[in-house]
C-alpha cells in the first residue's frame, strides 16, 4: 500500500494541475471503489472551484471553495494521472501521458483554468482505494482522522510526546510505530528504515526507550530524528513506488533502491563496522527486516 511519502508525491504532482482550477464535471464510470461513492457526489462538487490540495497520513484531500473537502485513498493499487488537451498547453504546461490501463479508470475530474481544459483520471485495477467528501470542519472528529497520531513530518512529533504514547508499554517497537494512534502515515517500509537509522530492534518492547520519569531516552531522540529523516529521504525521491504505485507523471520512484533493509533478507548489514546480514522475521503478519546485530 502507498505510504505517506507515496501520496506526498502524489499531492506534490497534482497539485500544479488542480489547484485554482474548476470542476467542470465530475465522472464516475462505476458505483463504488471499496466503497460506495456518497450520495449525489459528482453533483455536489460539480462548478466547484478547487482552494487547494493537501495531506493528512495517507490521505490526499482535495479542498473546495464552498467549505467541502473531497477525500481520496489510494488503496493498494490506486495512482493518478493528468491529461491535458495538448492544443491548449503552453510552453511548460503540465502535460503527461497515459500511464495506466484505460479499462481501470474509475474517476475522472473534468477541469478548466483560464480556458485550458485537463483531466485527473484516477486509475485503481485492485478497486482498493476509496473517496469521501466531508465538511472541512468537521474533519478533526471524522471517523478516519479522529484518532491519529501526529504527522512525523511535523514540528507535533517529538521525543516527549513519543515518550508519553510509550511510557509502559511492552508493545515490539515496530507494531507501536505502525499504530496511526501514535504516529500517522507511518507504514511497513519506512518503520523497517527508521528503526535500522536508529539502530533499534523492532522487537525491543516501546516502553524500554522512556524512563522511569516517564522521559525519552536518547534512543528515542534518536529514533524520532531517523523517522524524520527517512521519511523526508524518500519524499524528495519521489516515494519508493513499490509495485503498483506510480507519480502523477507516470514516472516511478526511486527510493527503493536506497533501501538498507527492506526487503534485503540475506544482504551484509549497511551499518559502518557491523558484520551482521538483513534477516526477515514476520511481525502480526507482516514481514519485518533488521539486523539482529546491529539493532538492539
Amino acid at each position: 500500500m502507498p505510504e505517506l511519502p507515496e501520496v506526498e508525491t502524489v499531492r506534490r504532482g497534482l497539485a500544479p494541475a488542480m489547484e485554482g482550477a474548476e470542476i467542470v464535471r465530475l465522472e464516475l464510470r462505476r458505483g463504488d471503489l471499496r466503497f460506495p461513492f456518497p450520495l449525489e457526489f459528482a453533483a455536489s462538487v460539480a462548478g466547484r472551484r478547487i482552494v487547494s490540495l493537501s495531506r493528512r497520513a495517507k490521505y490526499l484531500m482535495i479542498d473546495l471553495d464552498n467549505g467541502m473537502t473531497v477525500i481520496a485513498h489510494l488503496g493498494m493499487s490506486g495512482s493518478f494521472r493528468i491529461e491535458a488537451d495538448i492544443a491548449a498547453v503552453t510552453p511548460g504546461g503540465f502535460h503527461h501521458p497515459r500511464s495506466k490501463n484505460e479499462a481501470h479508470d474509475h474517476v475522472i475530474f473534468h477541469l478548466t483554468r483560464n480556458g485550458e481544459q485537463s483531466r485527473i483520471v484516477y486509475n485503481d485495477p485492485r478497486r482498493f482505494g476509496f473517496m469521501d467528501i466531508v465538511v472541512r470542519s468537521e474533519m478533526a472528529s471524522h471517523p478516519f482522522f479522529r484518532d491519529l497520531g501526529p504527522e512525523p513530518t511535523g514540528n507535533a512529533l517529538s521525543a516527549p510526546d513519543l515518550a508519553k504514547r510509550f511510557a509502559g508499554k511492552a508493545q515490539p517497537l515496530k507494531s507501536a510505530l505502525l499504530d496511526q494512534k501514535m504516529i500517522a502515515g507511518l507504514g511497513n517500509i519506512y518503520v523497517c528504515e527508521a528503526l535500522w537509522r536508529a539502530h533499534l530492534s523492532p522487537l525491543r518492547a516501546s516502553g524500554t526507550l522512556v524512563t522511569k520519569a516517564g522521559k525519552p531516552r536518547e534512543k528515542l531522540v534518536l529514533l524520532v530524528a531517523s523517522i524524520r529523516e527517512v521519511i523526508a529521504d524518500a519524499i524528495a525521491a519521489g516515494g519508493s513506488s513499490l509495485r503498483d504505485h506510480i507519480q502523477t507523471d507516470g514516472s516511478l520512484g526511486y527510493f527503493q533502491h536506497s533501501f538498507s533493509v527492506y526487503d534485503q533478507e540475506g544482504a551484509a548489514c549497511r551499518t559502518p563496522g557491523c558484520s551482521g546480514t538483513v534477516e526477515r522475521i514476520v511481525q502480526a503478519g507482516r514481514s519485518t527486516f533488521y539486523c539482529a546485530t546491529c539493532q538492539k
